[in-house]
Order: C-alpha cells, then structure tokens, then sequence
C-alpha cells in the first residue's frame, strides 16, 4: 500500500482540479445560472451554423445539442424506431427552428453528452430560456421534476416555474408516447 500512495496523491491532485474546473465557472465563483450576463460560460451560437432536428433537438456545427428541462412531440426518426409523427411534432420542430433563427442572440450553456452522444445544454434566445418559450407556447412539457435540475437550480426553477404558469400541452407527454410507438430493435 505505501509503495502506491504516491501514485494515490498524484491522482487526488489532478481529480480535485477537475471538480472545481466542471462545478464552478473560471473567473466567477458562482453557479452557472446564478447570473446571466456574460458572467456564466455561455458560448454563443452562429445562427447560419444552426441546423433542425425537432422541437428539442438542432445540430450546431459538428454538436447535436439537445435542450434540457423538456421534451417536445416526436416526429419521425427511423434511426431511433419513430416511423410516425406525434401530432403537433412538426409545429414543435418549426416553432424551434424559427426562434432560433430569427434571434438576435444564441447562446447555450453546455451540460454533458447523454448515452445518444447528444450534448445537454440550456440555450438562450436573445437571454430567454428557448425550454421556456417552447412550454409557454405549449409545445413542451418540462422534463426537471423527472431528471432534477443537472446542477443548475436556479434555470430548472424557470422551466418549473413556466410549466406552472401555462395550460399543459395539447398532446401526449412524449415519453407516454414512445412507449407505445418507438419500436426498438
């Protein structure tokens, strides 16, 4: 055991770096989504780069970013067993789309990959959360009270905070809906 503690100290003393370099921002010393204003990492987004997916999903460059705190109507993917639209599906992925293109400003604050190689991200749209637009105009349900806020309280609380506010949307929560539509191989 003595011959291995230095080896143990050497990987004490590059792990503890790396948890202050992935759970606080360089330069602020606050959670990422205790302020925004240019003080939280946000990287932002060239919209000619953006390209759609569906409502909760759009590929940037060479990332596949999907949007965290929801999950918007399925339309079809064959790669992942979808061969029909969720109703309001398309309305969804063109509403997406369009936000993001017709924004002054896209930024988006990057999470980690999910098991699909996705990265989770918050995006902001001109400074608005696009998980909260996307709910308000009822083409979302919010996904925190399910996978918690991924260590971002303070934005979990807006999507929360939106979904209490707004009528629920007017189709299947996606997730009800996959089980009986997605067919796995």
């Amino acid at each position: 055991m003595v011959k291995y503690r230095k080896y143990l100290i050497g990987l004490a003393v590059l792990l503890v770096p790396l948890f202050f370099i992935r759970f606080v921002p360089i330069g602020t010393g606050k959670a990422p989504d205790t302020y925004y204003g240019g003080e939280a990492n946000l990287i932002r987004m060239n919209q000619r780069d953006i390209r759609p997916d569906d409502g909760d999903t759009f590929f940037y460059k060479d990332l596949t970013i999907r949007i965290l705190g929801i999950d918007t109507p399925e339309i079809i993917h064959k790669e992942h067993g979808i061969y029909e639209d969720q109703p309001y599906g398309r309305q969804a992925a063109q509403l997406t789309i369009q936000i993001l293109r017709k924004a002054k400003t896209v930024e988006y604050l990057p999470y980690q990959p999910d098991t699909y190689g996705r990265l989770l991200a918050h995006v902001f749209v001109d400074g608005e959360l696009l998980s909260v637009r996307l709910i308000r105009a009822r083409l979302a349900y919010e996904t925190v009270s399910y996978y918690g806020d991924n260590g971002f309280p303070g934005l979990a609380q807006r999507i929360l905070q939106a979904a209490k506010e707004s009528r629920r949307p007017l189709f299947e929560n996606p997730y009800m809906w996959r089980r009986k539509h997605q067919i796995r191989r």
